[in-house]
């Protein structure tokens, strides 16, 4: 099968690899633009760019596709898609809205023809529409969690469904371990539709339970210690790896990578314990224990290590 594909992180790029190792022709990649990252602030190819590159498929990496911002390039784009002839167009998690004319590029597979664009969206729709499904899932205390691949259209992850499956999140289950698990299950899902395109079925998504999940930003990661113990550790867990959650001790910053719940009580931010089994700060109702921490220009370290270079005592204050 003839294929376009778009996207950019490792979500994706586990995706790109499932289709290629399948033996579908993948004619064309669309991702990001490559971004400064690592000390050097270097520019740096996209997780799914690096994977065409290293099988020889043409990338292309847009500002955008909208003939409305920019008409001369968004124009030359859509030219170059629709040279492709490709059979249908798979987006995963490419941080860019597709416009119609592009949704309507490809030729189309089904009984009907009537799929032309598949996006891989981690999360069992309608929950968790949006930017950031995995994270927003954890921090919701949801018990489940899934992959749906769906027929896309105009707005936002609101087409109909192809095929949708679930597993269970477990009790110590990060953004970065979840977004592993996924990437797998969708790779999988992806190429298994695809191997009988004549009997994909079209199943609109309910209008009960329709959520957003919107995009994370940094500053969600401060710990609010009047909040519950249980809210705060699945917080912790649902940054992990981005944004982090932080709260200051005595001006510095310290960074919680893992804690667990310990039924204690205390004034919120406040230090009940401080040793080599953790850190236990009191929240609104009962504490966390603090395992890994981090403080700044320092790697992450297990509490005994952390410790013995950085003092808390008990009474100390979080904030």
């Amino acid at each position: 099968m003839k294929i376009i594909f778009a996207g950019t992180p490792p979500f994706a790029a586990q995706a790109l690899e499932a289709l290629i190792e399948a033996g579908h022709d993948v004619c064309l990649v669309l991702s990001q633009p490559d971004r400064p990252s690592g000390r050097g602030m270097k520019l740096s190819p996209s997780a799914v760019k690096s994977v065409a590159l290293s099988h020889g498929i043409p990338v292309a990496t847009p500002l955008t596709l909208s003939l409305r911002k920019a008409p001369e390039e968004a124009a030359a784009m859509h030219d170059l898609l629709r040279a492709q002839e490709a059979d249908v167009m798979v987006v995963a998690a490419y941080g860019m809205i597709l416009p119609q004319v592009v949704l309507d590029i490809p030729k189309g597979i089904g009984p009907d023809a009537s799929v032309k664009c598949i996006n891989i969206h981690a999360s069992l729709l309608p929950r968790w529409r949006g930017a950031a499904p995995i994270t927003r899932a954890i921090e919701a205390g949801d018990a489940d969690f899934g992959v749906t691949l769906m027929k896309m259209d105009a707005g936002l992850d609101t087409g109909p469904m192809l095929a949708k499956e679930s597993i269970p999140i477990a009790e110590t289950e990060t953004t970065q371990t979840l977004t592993e698990k996924v990437s797998a299950l969708g790779a999988s899902m992806l190429v298994k539709l695809l191997q009988n395109p004549d009997t994909i079925t079209v199943t609109e998504q309910p209008e009960a339970g329709v959520t957003y999940a919107h995009k994370v930003t940094k500053e969600e990661g401060h710990i609010d210690f009047t909040q519950s113990a249980a809210i705060v550790e699945r917080k912790i867990r649902a940054f992990t790896p981005f944004p982090s959650s932080y709260a200051e001790h005595n001006g510095t910053t310290i960074k919680i990578w893992q804690a667990h719940i310990v039924e204690i009580q205390g004034q919120p931010g406040e230090v009940i314990r401080a040793d080599k089994n953790g850190v236990v700060i009191a929240c609104e109702k009962n504490a966390i224990c603090a395992t890994i921490l981090q403080r700044p220009g320092k790697p992450k370290m297990p509490v005994e290590h952390f410790l013995q270079g950085y003092a808390i005592t008990k009474g100390d204050i979080f904030q």
